[in-house]
């Protein structure tokens, strides 16, 4: 196996474990603002509750999120150090600015970790929102580096060297706005399905008393109101995501639907296979000039297909498994969210059916696979290359040996941190239920 494989390999599997971590962080701070607004709006103390419960679990994952993220930055130095060079002159400002919102975040955490009980409720809002924004922050700004090598910007190179350097260019590139926004649409929509999933569980095994079984009620309801809010904007952004692909990486947005002959009317394919040799996509259902309206806006609209580019330069094209299987998850939950807030408005007295609560315990886990797949469909769309149009994913990548040894070891590594974070998670939670707390506050 070739060293740009295994670094391809090594790096992805760091950044999909450390990806877990960082979206929770940044959604259920999310939610957690949300909860304590609610808290100071209806004061309703479940709410405050929550928020507090919330907070530890938010906390334990922080302390996996953190060193990964550091294991990240490492990796990205030693196995992509054409890359870097590169990086290092042109879009270093975000990494640079990322700090400060980290340095942001862990702050205001502990203020209102530690201090919450002695804060007004106002200053306790205060606190989790700067929680809450440091969290976005550190996401949007680590995206801007993403953004930036599908579309760069902010720089010239003359004889093999970066010249004319313009960092405010760089960082403003075209697609950061779509694809930061649907970074952070997305955070939000995991944290909050992550959440109802955990209520559902609970209410799932039952043994509850009723003022547990209404706590979490009304937990998990509150969480699929923010859920499919989330997901019905990630949806609207997805359309914004074809146009950006349209105008700026054409071949990423064909390969992604299978698309080889450049047409109008251009259909969108739901699964199947594509097949460069018969030209289509084998086995999926086509919506005629769907893709032409997503991306131009009108079904009459041109896009380009595979075969305007040499064979070399097309993305791996099981890139449209993953695009359907990113938006089949996110029409999954905005559709089961829908269902349970029906359910709530009709039956609103009645326990929710086994099978529903089924679906929402599911629905975390599928979340979290479509952010997943997400980023995954993002970077392997981009290849061949690591720069679009600058440099190939060859050229950036280390010739360093040893790569398979350390892709075993980081495998296993992350395998065990994520077993042990479970156990902290379920050793933390069982000792502390949410009884004990109602206990406690009337002591």
């Amino acid at each position: 196996m070739d060293s740009v494989l295994l670094a391809r390999m090594l790096f992805g599997s760091s950044m999909a474990f450390h990806i877990i971590f960082a979206t929770l962080g940044v959604g259920i701070t999310f939610m957690i603002l949300l909860a304590e607004l609610m808290r100071w709006l209806r004061k309703d103390e479940d709410y405050g509750l929550m928020a507090k419960r919330w907070t530890k679990g938010v906390a334990i994952l922080l302390g996996v999120a953190i060193p990964s993220g550091t294991i990240v930055g490492v990796m990205l130095s030693l196995l992509w150090p054409g890359f870097m060079e590169i990086v290092g002159q042109v879009i270093a400002l975000p990494f640079q600015i990322e700090i400060f919102a980290f340095f942001l975040e862990a702050l205001f955490l502990s203020i209102y970790v530690y201090a919450a009980d002695r804060l007004t409720p106002a200053l306790r809002l205060v606190s989790v929102f700067f929680v809450a924004l440091g969290a976005t922050a550190s996401a949007v700004l680590i995206t801007d580096a993403h953004a930036w090598m599908n579309t760069p910007r902010g720089f010239t190179i003359v004889d093999g060297a970066v010249t004319n350097v313009r960092p405010l260019e760089a960082v403003f590139n075209p697609s950061i706005y779509v694809t930061a926004m649907h970074v952070v649409g997305t955070a939000y929509m995991t944290g909050a399905f992550v959440i109802a999933s955990v209520a559902a569980y609970k209410l799932f095994r039952g043994n509850l008393s009723e003022r547990e079984a209404s706590y979490h009620r009304k937990g998990m309801m509150f969480a699929l109101a923010i859920g499919l809010i989330m997901s019905i904007y990630t949806a609207i952004n997805g359309h914004d995501t074809a146009k950006m692909l349209h105008q700026y990486l054409p071949v990423k947005l064909a390969a992604a639907e299978g698309l080889f002959e450049t047409q109008d009317n251009a259909p969108l394919a739901i699964f199947g296979t594509p097949d460069p040799e018969a030209g289509r996509v084998i086995g999926g259902l086509e919506i005629p000039g769907m893709l032409s309206w997503l991306a131009t806006g009108t079904t009459d609209g041109v896009v380009k297909g595979l075969y305007d580019y040499p064979r070399n330069e097309w993305p791996p094209l099981f890139v449209h498994t993953l695009f359907n299987m990113m938006v089949g998850i996110g029409f999954s939950l905005i559709g089961l969210a829908v269902v349970c807030w029906g359910f709530w408005f009709f039956f609103k007295r009645k326990p929710f059916p086994k099978w529903l609560l089924a679906g929402l315990i599911a629905s975390g886990p599928l979340a979290m696979i479509g952010i997943e797949t997400g980023w995954i469909f993002s970077c392997t769309g981009r290849q061949p290359w690591t720069i679009y149009g600058i440099q190939l994913t060859s050229e950036a990548a280390t010739q360093s040996g040893n790569l398979g040894f350390l892709f075993i070891l980081f495998i296993t590594l992350y395998a065990v941190l994520l077993v042990i974070t479970a156990l902290v998670m379920r050793f933390y939670f069982h000792r502390n239920p949410v009884s004990n707390e109602w206990m406690s506050s009337t002591t």
